[in-house]
Formats: structure tokens, C-alpha cells, sequence
């Protein structure tokens, strides 16, 4: 992956931080800047598809707890006893 060089501010604690990891996980403070880099973007994502394409037939009102989580195990039931689950 090609990558691109760019200069950001930021706070000295911060840095400080990042120092002290850089050491103690024995990787270069500019990889844990990539990877705070990376996690700001997908937290900051707008995705093409909704997370859940799913949709589910109810009684048009908000299900309880136990109306969802049964609903949810019992979908996961059918798709582990039709193979599909992973």
C-alpha cells in the first residue's frame, strides 16, 4: 500500500503518550499514529449500505428485550440448522 506523507499539530501529552507506547510495544510511533489515523476514518466512515440489511416482520411496536433476543436466537437456529452459519 502506497502511503502519503502529511503534518498534522498535535497536543505534546499526547505525544508523550505515543513515545512511551512506541517503546513499550516495539513499534514506531508513526505506526500508532497510522493506526489512530485509520480508526478515525472508519469511525468517521458514511458507508454506501446500512450495517444490517436485514429486516424483521413484528407487531409494529418496539419489541422488549426478550421479544428481540429470542427473535434474534431463533434466526440464528434456522441458519445454523440450514448450514449457513460460519
Amino acid at each position: 500500500m502506497s502511503m502519503k506523507r502529511t503534518n498534522v499539530y498535535a497536543d505534546p501529552e499526547d505525544l508523550a503518550i505515543i513515545k512511551e507506547a512506541s517503546k513499550r510495544r516495539g513499534i514506531s510511533e508513526a505506526e500508532i499514529i497510522r493506526q489512530g489515523i485509520h480508526l478515525a476514518a472508519m469511525a468517521n466512515r458514511v458507508w454506501d449500505e446500512p450495517l444490517f440489511s436485514r429486516t424483521f416482520e413484528g407487531p409494529g411496536r418496539t419489541p422488549s428485550k426478550a421479544e428481540v433476543r429470542d427473535t434474534v436466537a431463533d434466526a440464528v437456529r434456522r441458519e445454523t440448522d440450514s448450514g449457513t452459519a460460519p
